[in-house]
This record gives C-alpha cells, sequence and structure tokens, in this order.
C-alpha cells in the first residue's frame, strides 16, 4: 500500500515526534509513504472566515496530493477535517469548482477530487487491520490502563464521513487493547481538549486542566492522543494548564499512539521521539518497561 504524506503546519513546526513515528513505524507495517512538494496550511482556521480562500487553500493542497496520484494520509484531525470537507463541497458545486480550477491553473494545478482524504485512525483499524497490529506486537504493553482521547474533528461533524462513530467511537480503544493495555470510558471522553479556544483567551487551558485532572482521578496510567493539536496542549503545554487552574497537582503522562504501539513493536525509544514528549511519561515508560 502507498500513500502521500500531508503534514500540516503543526507537526513539522512543532510536533515532530508525530512525523518521526509515522516514518519508522508505517513502513514496518507494509505502507510506503511518498511525499507532497510544495504544500501550505490546510486553512482551516479562515473557513468561518473566509470560505472561498479556506476551499481554495484547501483544494490546492490537494491538487498537489493528486499530482502524486495516490490517496493522502493527513495526520492532523483539523487538517483532515479540512481538506474532507472542502472535498465534499466541491465535489458537489461545479460552479463553486470552476471557480476555484480558475485560481489554480495560475500554478498549473487543477483540482478534481478523484483522491481519498485518509485519517490515521482508519489507515491503522481499517486499512491495516487490528490483527495485523497483533502480529507485530513482541512487547505488549500489561498492567497499564491508558485514556483513549479521540478529540473533536476525528468524530465531528459526522454529515461529511468521520473516521469513527460520533456517538459512541471504539476505534482507538480497540487499538490500544491489541498492544496488551487496558481502556475504559471516563467523564468528558468525547469533548473538546481545549486547543481551538487557546488563540482567545486562556479558557481552553482550563478546559484541558479539566480534563487531565479528570483523566487522573479516573486512575489511568496515562493519557493516548491521534491529534497534534491536542498533543500540543495536553502534553506539551501541561505546565502551563495546571497553572490555568491552580492545579499543580495534575501529572499525566501523555502518548501518541503510534507511540505506544512503537514501543509494543520494539522499536527504540530515540527512534520514536519519546525524548520531546513534555508530559511526565519517564514512570509510565519505567513501567511499560516492566521495571
Amino acid at each position: 500500500m502507498k500513500l502521500s504524506l500531508y503534514l500540516g503546519c503543526i507537526i513539522p513546526t512543532e510536533q515532530y515526534a508525530y512525523e518521526a513515528c509515522v516514518r519508522e513505524i508505517f513502513p514496518r507495517l507494509g505502507i510506503e509513504l511518498v511525499d507532497i512538494e510544495g504544500t501550505s496550511c490546510c486553512a482551516l482556521p479562515l473557513r468561518g472566515i473566509n470560505t472561498p480562500f479556506w476551499l481554495y487553500m484547501a483544494a490546492r493542497n490537494i491538487a498537489l496530493a493528486q499530482k502524486v496520484g495516490l490517496d493522502c494520509l493527513v495526520l492532523c484531525n483539523g487538517c483532515n477535517l479540512s481538506l474532507t470537507e472542502a472535498n465534499s463541497i466541491l465535489r458537489e458545486d461545479a460552479q463553486l469548482r470552476d471557480r476555484i480550477n480558475s485560481l489554480l491553473k495560475e500554478e498549473g494545478l487543477h483540482y478534481t477530487g478523484d483522491i481519498r482524504i485518509k485519517h490515521v485512525l482508519e489507515v491503522l483499524h481499517d486499512d491495516i487491520g487490528v490483527e495485523k497490529i497483533r502480529k507485530v506486537v513482541v512487547h505488549p504493553i500489561k498492567d497499564i490502563k491508558l485514556a483513549a482521547y479521540y478529540g473533536c474533528h476525528a468524530i465531528r461533524p459526522s454529515r461529511i464521513g468521520r473516521p469513527d462513530n460520533s456517538k459512541a467511537p471504539n476505534k482507538l480503544e480497540e487499538l490500544i487493547q491489541v498492544l496488551g493495555a487496558e481502556t475504559e470510558d471516563y467523564p468528558g471522553r468525547l469533548e473538546c481538549c481545549g486547543a481551538g479556544l487557546m488563540a482567545t483567551s486562556d479558557i481552553g487551558a482550563k478546559v484541558a486542566a479539566v480534563k487531565l485532572k479528570t483523566v487522573q482521578n479516573s486512575g489511568f496510567d496515562g493519557m493516548v492522543t491521534i491529534c497534534p493539536w491536542c498533543h500540543n496542549l495536553l502534553d506539551a503545554k501541561q505546565s502551563f494548564v495546571k497553572m490555568a487552574l491552580g492545579e499543580e497537582s495534575i501529572s499525566m503522562p501523555v502518548l501518541y499512539y503510534l507511540q505506544l504501539l512503537g514501543l509494543a513493536m520494539g522499536i527504540e525509544e530515540e527512534k520514536l521521539a519519546l525524548d520531546l514528549n513534555l508530559s511526565p511519561i519517564d514512570g509510565l515508560l519505567k513501567k511499560i518497561r516492566g521495571g
């Protein structure tokens, strides 16, 4: 299986660990990744401000992926939503599609919308499959309870098709369990992490602090993410988040699912960029190692 790879903004500028993991793990699972040249921001933040410009930016990235000739793996929840929704709109509106293509023509690009935008969750769960992942586990993660966190845009809005059910998603839980770890429901599992509110106020940090405290009080050993924006807030900004709510007792390890999968596959920790995680993961890693 071959996929083109769209990284968006935050992964190559802040969340380097996600890129490192996908490049290390996916080839081992039989997926060849092909880079797309010339991509830019997906323009999701502009969707409600300047819809035509958002559609142009999204369509441009899709048109660049089309040149590769492969379905496109889009790791970020927000980018995935942006490109998927733009695809949905432009496929149904020929007049708008022609307008966008008249602009893309200046770069020698043409949008057709004939490739699929794929989320890491559906590639892992649906394309690779739980059973194949089970076969590559050499170091099962035992006696550890992990909280699955999807983030908003992995499951909403359901009208355009998302990787999992918006009301009762279970793919991430299945992917965690196949590694040997335990997981279960918890209050606020499907609620926003607060990242979308960080640009205008500190409310986002308070939302994140409540989520982290809830997960910690529910007895989980760690939290598992699939979105770089969620991870950036819950992991990288955890110390700031604690101060926002005045909850210094919060101490929650946060890992990308791909980091967890890599550990179960026996991949060296440095190749999974675990040293870039800023939440307190050392105790959890020691427990995973059986120490």
